[in-house]
């Protein structure tokens, strides 16, 4: 069964090379998305209370986007992005978040559970 791609935005106020560092770096993914991120080589672990997921890096460039696939998911295409975007004239910075479910339901759930996790995050930088 194929999933349901979905994208959200969200209206950060902070510089792409600030932003970068909370989904790029292991500390920066702990202060916000997991309680505790764990990193060798391409392979990230995410924990959550007694919780643990991994997931691969597939693509990464500095200062713009940074993409996972969760280890538990090779059979299909789904993945999961944070590509920040800035307006070419007025220099306005948005978070895109890409991400798959698996229906409908689900899909309401987790764009709320990224809503969340992304107030967290302006939360922690001050945003």
């Amino acid at each position: 069964m194929s999933k349901l791609k979905y994208e959200l935005e969200f209206p950060i106020h902070a510089s792409p090379a600030m932003l970068y560092q909370y989904f790029a770096t292991a500390s920066g993914l702990q202060e916000w998305f997991a309680d505790k991120v764990n990193t060798r080589g391409k392979i990230i672990t995410f924990i959550w209370d007694d919780s643990e997921e991994e997931a691969t890096i597939v693509t990464k460039k500095s200062n713009e986007r940074i993409q996972f696939k969760w280890l538990e998911s090779e059979d299909d295409e789904s993945y999961f992005e944070f590509r920040i975007q800035v307006d070419p004239i007025t220099k306005d910075v948005s978070l895109m978040v890409t991400d798959f479910s698996d229906d409908e339901e689900e899909m309401e759930e987790a764009k709320r559970l990224w809503e969340n996790q992304i107030d967290e995050l302006k939360h922690t930088i001050g945003a």
